[in-house]
C-alpha cells in the first residue's frame, strides 16, 4: 500500500464528533489513492465511537495524540507521518466536493507549481449551505498572498517535500499563513481553481471566529515572517482592506 498512495490527508479532530463524518466520507470519496490520517487531539468527545464505524477502511489511520498539541503540531505530526507524495488539510467540520483531489493534482501537473488552492463556499454553523463563494485566483504570488491570504488550510494540496520544510509555526498567530508565504517566497507562485471545491463552515469559536483576536494574530504573522514593525503594520492595513472586500462581495453574491 506504501507505493500506491498518491496524497495523504491530514485532519486534527477536537471537539468534532458530531461534524467529522461528512468530512471523512467526502474525502474517501476522492477518487484517488489516499490515506486519511485523523489525529484525535484529546478531543473530550465522542469520537472513539464514530471512528470505530471506519475501522476496516484500510485508508484509515486513526492516531490518538498523547496530549493536546494543538491544530498546527497535529497537523504536523501527521505530515511526520504521511506516505504520500502530496498532502492534503481538512479541517474536521468542513468537507470537500467530490473530484476536488484528482482536479487539483491535474492542476499542479501542468502548471508545475508546488501548491494549488481552491475556492470555498460558506457553510451556516449547522451545516447548510448559504450559496456564497470566496474565489481564489488562478495564479498566486507571493506578493499578492502578502495583502490577501486566499489560501484556505483545508483547501490546500501541496507536496509533501515542501511542506516538511515549512512547518506551521507560532500558534498565537496564522501559522498556516506564515507557511504559505514561506513556500510562495522559495518556490514562486501557487495555483488556484476558482471553483467551490471546499465546503467551509462559519464558526464563531475558530481562531479566525473573533476579528479583534485574528487581526492580532494577522500581525503577529507578518512579524513572524521577517518583517519590521513598520513594514508589519503596512501589510496588515492592506490585509484589512482586503478582507472586508473578500467578505462584502461573497455575501453579494460571491467573489471572483
Amino acid at each position: 500500500m506504501r507505493e500506491e498512495i498518491l496524497v495523504s490527508v491530514i485532519m486534527p479532530a477536537y471537539r468534532c464528533a458530531e461534524t467529522i463524518r461528512q468530512a471523512i466520507d467526502s474525502v474517501l470519496a476522492q477518487e484517488v489513492p489516499l490515506e486519511l490520517i485523523v489525529l484525535d487531539d484529546q478531543s473530550p468527545d465522542e469520537l472513539d465511537t464514530v471512528m470505530a464505524k471506519y475501522a476496516d477502511d484500510a485508508r484509515m489511520r486513526y492516531v490518538k495524540n498523547d496530549r493536546n498539541l494543538g491544530a498546527a503540531a497535529a497537523r504536523n505530526r501527521g505530515v511526520a507521518m504521511a506516505r504520500g507524495r502530496y498532502i492534503a488539510f481538512l479541517d474536521a467540520d468542513d468537507w470537500w466536493a467530490s473530484g476536488k483531489l484528482a482536479r487539483q493534482l491535474a492542476v499542479l501537473q501542468q502548471t508545475q507549481a508546488v501548491l494549488c488552492s481552491t475556492g470555498r463556499e460558506l457553510v451556516t454553523p449547522d451545516g447548510r449551505l448559504t450559496g456564497r463563494v470566496i474565489g481564489v485566483r488562478e495564479r498566486i504570488t507571493y506578493r499578492s498572498l502578502l495583502l490577501h491570504n486566499c489560501i484556505n488550510c483545508s483547501s490546500v494540496l501541496v507536496r509533501a517535500d515542501v511542506m516538511r520544510e515549512f512547518p506551521m509555526e507560532h500558534e498565537d498567530s496564522h501559522e498556516d499563513y506564515i507557511a504559505w508565504l514561506g513556500i510562495l517566497k522559495k518556490y514562486g507562485q501557487a495555483a488556484g481553481i476558482d471553483e467551490p471545491l471546499l465546503k467551509y463552515r462559519l464558526s464563531a469559536g475558530g481562531k479566525s471566529g473573533n476579528k479583534l483576536k485574528s487581526a492580532r494574530m494577522t500581525y503577529r504573522a507578518y512579524r513572524y515572517a521577517g518583517f519590521g514593525a513598520f513594514s508589519a503594520a503596512g501589510l496588515f492595513c492592506a490585509y484589512a482592506v482586503n478582507g472586508v472586500l473578500k467578505y462584502a462581495r461573497a455575501y453579494l453574491g460571491g467573489l471572483r
